[in-house]
């Protein structure tokens, strides 16, 4: 039996990019099921200097996954009325680093309303990402009254909201 001599090339940039995406979702779906930030074990300016979540969440949109806990932020690019179906919810659209857009939906029936939320402000979120056509919808932005679900916040002008 004969060894053929092979050598561990690295992998093209294009597969490496791929294959850490990937990677990125995998933790964010770990981390999201045991109601952990992926900023609480791996503080982005510790690590990559950068916040990954706009990474993460562009796989996640294209692969059409959702239901994962994520952290990040985005510059608000539009204020839409409130949602007053079942639960009120104050609505707004961030634009993320990479250049998606994500559909804040934060319940003002469970946490208080974002105060003077305007176009061109910065917003930090922790909440449940869901895929949709549009770039997706972040909810859960608040506390849980019945301990069951990660509380998640949003953070503007100083002031957290949960």
């Amino acid at each position: 039996m004969s060894w053929k001599r092979f050598s561990l090339k690295r992998r093209p940039n294009s597969e490496r990019s791929e294959m850490k995406k990937l990677l990125l979702v995998a933790v964010a779906l770990v981390l999201g099921f045991l109601g952990i930030s992926q900023n609480e074990l791996f503080p982005p300016d510790e690590v990559t200097g950068a916040d990954d979540s706009a990474e993460v969440l562009a796989v996640a949109f294209d692969e059409e996954r959702g239901g994962f806990q994520v952290e990040g932020s985005g510059v608000v690019i539009r204020i839409l009325a409130d949602d007053n179906d079942g639960g009120r919810h104050q609505r707004f659209i961030l634009r993320l680093s990479s250049g998606q857009t994500l559909l804040i939906a934060h319940n003002i029936d469970l946490a208080p309303r974002v105060d003077g939320v305007a176009e061109g402000d910065t917003v930090r979120f922790f909440g449940e990402y869901e895929w949709n056509p549009q770039g997706g919808v972040l909810h859960w932005t608040h506390h849980d009254p019945q301990g069951r679900h990660p509380d998640g916040w949003l953070q503007h002008d100083g002031s957290t909201y949960q």
